[in-house]
């Protein structure tokens, strides 16, 4: 169980860990015109960081809300 402030820290780093890896993947779709060795890398590392993002969207399904337990002092 976790708490509602790191649900959401994992949330912001999927988001990133998507959205950069897509963004690297296509940067280096380009690249690979004037240096393909440098384009491959691009593309290669692109889509595995984007790939985490996206596993890291199922842990998150996963994971469970922790419920406070009554009122506080």
């Amino acid at each position: 169980m976790a708490s509602a402030k790191n649900i959401q820290r994992l949330q912001n780093l999927i988001w990133v860990l998507v959205y950069g890896g897509l963004l690297t993947l296509v940067l280096g779709v380009f690249t690979r015109r004037t240096d393909d060795g440098l384009g491959w890398r691009m593309v290669i590392g692109g889509g595995l960081v984007a790939a985490v993002g996206a596993v890291l969207i199922y842990v998150r399904s996963r994971i469970k809300l922790t419920q406070p337990s009554g009122p506080q002092t």
